[in-house]
């Protein structure tokens, strides 16, 4: 389907052509038109599939088409972070070249001058405000902002902004926002705590659901079958003599991070860790450690997995077995980029064989067993079924406490 044939406004149409946007990807072509109807939707869509301008086009025509207040915010849009929140607002000056609409990017961790360039902006009245929670609060408990008059809210990458912890202040927000709103779920997966929270904010809403492309065939995908107590010394083992330029390891939870981190430092391994303990202006230089190849081995949570705009990373390392087929996808998929190959290596320990055993049968193939080093000693026999994880039975958890 193309723009032209959904029923968006001549204005909205010159944008797109000026940017040369002729096709609607498949969430955008679902997500439109009930949009345009004033519903509100919930829609399970990965980063790269065109969401932003599946929620930003129905909101622009209609901040055109109808009428609405002027000098007060229109429509707030929520984001994890701030490179995102920088991001949208790109989009929103491009589609809406051509209309009379305004939006201010508002974010933390950042100087004065930023946070009074942000305070101008919100003072001088704009439609769109695309906000990361914590920012976005700081200015409702300094008064500084107006909300009683949003139209439209949106909730991008809320599954990740979940992980986070912002469900707190994801609710102090709801409450500043009138009854009566459009209000639209963004999530690239939809675990049970995506489900409870949109039971909470949206009314009577539409599901829209993608299936999770596969990975990229160009990434070579492995794994290891091992003990817990195994995987820190294969990593020794496998960058004993050289290391790639940029290696990213995958763990489920912050705490395990900082176990993983202290234990490879502790090998003479050049690491540093990513999650969300870090303040902004650490995770700033973490990454800019990463990406200029003072740090080659960047250890992290799943916050990384979705947003990482990093071209060359050559090893993805899940350390634990993700959760479900659709966190394994985006994990892996931050190598083989820009028509590159790269290597994804995956750790299952024996109470992870069942959630390995999920991943390939929706990924439809065996990956490749690779033996383990005879300096690591023998794996664990592979049985999913006699090995079950904690993980999958229900109200279990995972322990990641550190195994003696």
């Amino acid at each position: 389907m193309t723009f032209d044939q959904l029923d968006l406004e001549e204005e909205v149409l010159d944008g797109l052509w000026a940017m040369n946007f002729r096709d609607c990807t498949p969430v955008q072509e679902q997500a439109i038109p009930l949009l345009l109807e004033g519903k509100d939707i919930i829609a399970c869509a990965q980063t790269g599939t065109g969401k932003t301008a599946a929620y930003l086009l129905p909101i622009l025509n209609n901040l055109v088409k109808e009428n609405h207040p002027e000098e007060a915010i229109n429509a707030v849009i929520m984001v994890p972070t701030r490179e995102l929140a920088q991001q949208i607002d790109q989009q929103v000056e491009g589609f809406a070249y051509y209309l009379p609409i305004s939006s201010v990017a508002v974010y933390g961790g950042s100087d004065g001058f930023v946070w009074e360039q942000q305070k101008k902006g919100l003072q001088a009245g704009v439609d769109v405000v695309i906000a990361t929670p914590g920012r976005l609060l700081s200015y409702l408990k300094l008064g500084l902002i107006d909300l009683s008059q949003v139209q439209y809210f949106i909730l991008d990458e809320a599954d990740r902004m979940l992980d986070m912890g912002f469900f707190d202040d994801i609710m102090q927000v709801v409450n500043e926002l009138p009854k009566r709103r459009q209000t639209m779920m963004f999530s690239a997966t939809m675990p049970a705590k995506i489900r409870e929270l949109a039971k909470s904010i949206l009314n009577k809403p539409e599901e829209i659901r993608l299936a999770v492309s596969k990975p990229n065939d160009k990434i070579i995908q492995s794994a290891y079958i091992c003990y817990e107590r195994q995987k820190a010394y294969i990593v020794k083992q496998l960058f004993e003599e050289s290391t790639p330029d940029k290696v990213l390891i995958f763990s489920s939870s912050k705490i395990k991070v900082k176990e993983v981190t202290r234990t490879l430092r502790s090998m003479k391994l050049s690491v540093a860790e990513m999650h969300s303990d870090l303040d902004q202006s650490q995770r700033d230089s973490t990454m800019y450690d990463f990406k200029n190849g003072k740090v080659n081995i960047l250890i992290a949570t799943d916050i990384v997995s979705r947003g990482i705009d990093i071209e060359d990373i050559s090893v993805i390392i899940n350390y634990d077995v993700p959760h479900d087929a659709e966190d394994y996808v985006h994990r892996i998929g931050r190598t083989a980029r820009a028509s590159a190959e790269g290597l994804a290596i995956t750790f299952v320990s024996e109470d992870e064989q069942d959630l390995f055993e999920r991943i390939e049968k929706f990924l439809g193939k065996i990956i490749y067993r690779i033996p383990l080093p005879k300096e690591v000693g023998e794996g664990p026999d592979y049985n999913p079924s006699k090995h079950h994880s904690k993980a999958t039975h229900k109200g279990g958890s995972r322990n990641f406490s550190k195994r003696k």
